[in-house]
């Protein structure tokens, strides 16, 4: 079997592969053989049939698989053996039934779209600009309030609260505003509403103010649009009643419980950081959440660095000449909602991605960026611990963590964006490490600035 590559103009090239009937020929007997010792046919105890019998029931077919399947074969190889950085996939000049009784011998031409050469240039002699965010007093203040609050405890207030809850009976109303009576009338004797997650505005903010002994008189269908789940929960009453439940309610305030924060102290730390940091005094867990909101604010840093450093080699590779005649071909047999009257305009709206995806695969080339099965069982883990930190549960077992971590991965979709974050978190990585950043340090504010323009 011979493969050959032509190419043309703008990367447009075409591989040409020519079978002869020795290329086939023993595969095709041993297919034949297979299907001789392992099939039953009519007539026959397995195993008995001729070989000839088999060969005129299934020879055309089977040859047509086998020749297929080995021209794929030799095109993917030659690809790999020489090298070759092909856009897409190669892409059949003809497709047409192989004439067998006529021909044992057969060319398959492929259009293949070939990567531009580039001569990237990332090293220390490139400059880069990264925005590292400054963490105020503020930033810290407002999360140890987030933390205290997490951690702390519900006990009766004085006095309603944005996050507070509210018990009491609820007493549905006439149109008139007096208390409804009778048998279809609703009354739930301990009621509790949580105003914080009300969708009408209004209707929590008639809570303002109001104090255990007050009343209240609010809507139930506004404050959740109808939702006959939140709806039944709030009245006690089954879905199907939900529907046409209007009516306004009067709630008899027994009592308020609101958040009461958690105390500065080890046991407060604990809760936060686990054990595996130091923390015992106040100046240190200060310094913990500033080093915490300090990573999460490189997360922005990295973002807008990773976006500029984009522009950068786009611009510097915009007059490239990309493969697009092949490209083209190659877009109509993956999109079926493209024609050949519309895949020019699709194809000028996905050019510069094909450019990005040609650049990158040269990055990633340069760096030799790999992701190892410890990099993502280890990432897994991270995940998994943070999902349990999320409810409070900060001192699990690495055992369990670690099977946690394992289910995570048996999940093919997340498996695959898990580890698509992590080639392009080494890839970048590698990026920094390689050139010279100009590391300046702003505000959030002018951060903000600055990603607006990005």
């Amino acid at each position: 079997m011979n493969v050959t590559l032509t190419n043309n103009e703008g990367g447009n090239a075409r591989l040409t592969v020519s079978v002869e009937e020795n290329d086939y020929k023993d595969k095709v007997t041993e297919e034949l053989k297979k299907l001789r010792r392992e099939r039953t046919f009519p007539g026959f105890r397995k195993g008995t049939v001729s070989l000839d019998h088999v060969r005129r029931i299934f020879g055309q077919d089977l040859t047509s698989e086998v020749i297929n399947r080995e021209v794929y074969e030799a095109v993917t190889k030659y690809i790999a053996d020489n090298k070759l950085d092909v856009l897409g996939q190669p892409i059949p000049v003809e497709v047409k039934p192989l004439d067998l009784k006529n021909h044992k011998d057969f060319t398959f031409e492929y259009y293949i779209a070939l990567a531009p050469e580039m001569n990237l240039q990332v090293n220390k002699e490139m400059t880069m600009p990264y925005y590292e965010i400054k963490v105020s007093d503020e930033m810290i203040d407002e999360q140890d309030k987030a933390f205290r609050k997490r951690f702390g405890a519900q006990v009766p207030g004085e006095e309603f609260e944005p996050d507070a809850l509210v018990k009491g009976v609820m007493m549905e109303l006439n149109e008139d505003g007096t208390i409804k009576e009778g048998e279809d009338a609703i009354q739930v004797t301990n009621g509790i509403v949580a105003p914080m997650y009300f969708k009408s505005k209004e209707e929590a903010d008639k809570f303002v103010g109001k104090k255990p002994g007050d009343k209240v008189v609010f809507n139930p269908w506004n404050t959740c649009e109808g939702n006959p789940a939140e709806l039944s929960s709030m009245l006690n009453i089954d879905k199907e009643k939900t529907a046409d439940m209007h009516s306004n309610f009067e709630l008899a305030i027994s009592e308020i419980i609101v958040v009461k924060p958690a105390e500065l102290g080890e046991e407060l730390y604990k809760q936060i950081f686990g054990d595996e940091k130091e923390v015992t005094n106040e100046e240190q867990y200060r310094e913990e959440i500033k080093k915490m909101i300090a990573n999460e604010l490189n997360n922005n840093s990295q973002a807008i660095f990773r976006i500029d450093f984009r522009k950068k080699l786009m611009e510097q590779f915009a007059n490239v000449e990309l493969p697009a005649e092949t490209l083209k071909r190659w877009l109509l047999t993956i999109d079926k909602e493209q024609t050949p009257e519309t895949i020019d305009e699709y194809y000028e709206k996905v050019k510069s991605d094909i450019l990005w995806e040609v650049i990158q695969s040269k990055l990633h080339e340069m760096f030799e960026v790999k992701v190892e099965d410890d990099d993502m069982l280890n990432a897994a883990r991270m995940r998994a611990a943070q999902q349990f930190a999320a409810y409070g549960m900060t001192n699990i077992d690495d055992e369990v963590i670690t099977n946690y971590a394992k289910q995570m991965l048996s999940d093919q979709k997340f498996a695959r964006n898990l580890y698509g974050r992590l080639i392009e978190f080494k890839l970048y990585q590698a990026i920094e490490d390689a050139i010279t950043l100009d590391k300046k340090e702003v505000t959030l504010d002018e951060f903000k600035e600055i990603a607006s323009k990005a």
